[in-house]
């Protein structure tokens, strides 16, 4: 079977490349370095450390305190990281600098990953959350090196998509050192699939032990204060497209009810920046956009967040939060970060791809979920014009983050464990 995935992944490499030189119009930096994709690098890497790959800015994110503590347990080991996307490469870039290495991921072809293994020799390869990719896990197998699928998770939808290709998967699966997955559930669908249950060890998930930089509340506070402290402040964060258009028709009901309400739209992906200025300005909105720094005053109805890395900061200033990618049927982002802070938390329908971690805080009455602009527009205004529920399901959130933490620990020694073996 991995033969003839291969077979057809060779097939598509044209359409592969004509995809990155498309994307390129929106993101130029799709156009560069894309020679590393192919294993091809203008230095030599360093050899015989950790290689890391992450996907793109969330799974960044969420491994970003494992590399931090991997970085102080083993200081002087070469920590490589790939990501697929640009975006990834510049969080990558924010968050360690020179202290690791960064290239884009090697494409899932026997000759490419085999030169990534030659070049870097990795002691270790941890593959986070989903990143299943069935030729690099067997070279790896073939070269000794023990793999890790940490922070793994698996969703319904997921499982049913990668069940197409049963025999594959459960290659790709058998072929892995160890899983480490969210919770049992994940574990159980990762069986089913074809994963040896003495492969598998359920850590939680790592994005529980959020980490929130000690000025992080002095910096909030300042970014309150500038878009005006008494003012009720609403955050849509993450957005996909199809979903802002959703969320300025909230801003519109919301506002019926409170005049000045301020919504902070940020937008997932950094090449619909503009785009989406232009329908909040289409919606009727005074626009201000943070990369301006302009003031932000009582005229304004929409904030837009069109930088990078400041997501956290925008959570924590903000009243209430609603999660994106979940009225749309992307899968839903991470909650934690704004629930974390105690910030009151909603999320619509489309929350698979944290499925576990929103049903955990939907059984604790940590958030709510809606499932249309009326019902969202309805909760938000309610929050806003209610301190104390607010208050009162944001501490019930940051409470269950707390309970939760321990992942990131467990999985530091799974990571030793497999270095010293």
């Amino acid at each position: 079977m991995r033969y003839l995935y291969t077979l057809l992944f060779t097939l598509l490499v044209p359409v592969y490349l004509l995809r990155l030189y498309w994307r390129g119009f929106r993101a130029p930096a799709y156009r560069e370095r894309w020679l590393e994709r192919f294993g091809i690098f203008e230095q030599p890497l360093d050899q015989n450390g950790i290689w890391v790959h992450a996907v793109s800015v969330g799974e960044v994110q969420a491994i970003a305190q494992l590399v931090g503590r991997l970085l102080d347990r083993y200081p002087g080991m070469p920590l490589l990281i790939t990501t697929t996307t640009p975006t990834g490469a510049e969080r990558v870039q924010a968050l360690f600098g020179n202290d690791v290495e960064h290239h884009y991921a090697p494409i899932d072809l026997p000759w490419v990953v085999r030169r990534y293994l030659v070049a870097f020799q990795p002691r270790l390869l941890i593959l986070v959350e989903t990143e299943i990719w069935p030729n690099l896990i067997h070279h790896a197998k073939l070269e000794g090196v023990p793999t890790l699928l940490a922070n793994a998770r698996l969703s319904v939808r997921s499982a049913r998509g990668y069940h197409r290709l049963a025999g594959l998967t459960r290659e790709a699966l058998r072929n892995l050192t160890l899983i480490a997955p969210h919770a049992e559930a994940d574990a159980e669908r990762f069986h089913t699939l074809g994963a040896r249950p003495e492969k598998i060890e359920v850590t939680g998930s790592i994005k529980f032990d959020v980490h929130l930089p000690g000025s992080l509340r002095e910096r909030a506070d300042v970014m309150r204060r500038e878009w005006g402290g008494q003012r009720p402040v609403w955050l849509a964060a993450s957005t996909h497209e199809g979903e802002d258009e959703i969320i300025l028709q909230a801003h519109v009901m919301i506002r019926e009810t409170i005049p000045d309400a301020l919504l902070v739209l940020v937008p997932r992906h950094p090449e619909r920046f503009e785009r989406v200025a232009q329908l909040i300005e289409e919606a009727g909105f005074s626009l201000v956009k943070r990369s301006q720094q302009q003031p932000c005053g009582k005229e304004a109805g929409v904030f837009l967040g069109d930088t990078m890395g400041e997501l956290t900061l925008f959570m924590g200033a903000s009243d209430v939060a609603f999660i994106g990618g979940s009225l749309v049927p992307h899968g839903g982002h991470n909650i934690l970060e704004a629930t974390a802070q105690g910030v009151a938390v909603v999320f619509g329908p489309h929350m698979f791809n944290f499925s576990e971690i929103s049903e955990l805080f939907l059984q604790h009455k940590a958030a709510v979920q809606v499932d249309s602009v009326e019902v969202l527009a309805g909760q938000v205004t309610r929050w806003l014009s209610d301190a104390s529920e607010r208050s009162r399901i944001g501490e019930a959130g940051r409470e269950l983050v707390e309970q939760n933490r321990g992942a990131l620990d467990r999985l530091t020694r799974l990571v030793g464990r497999l270095l010293d073996s």
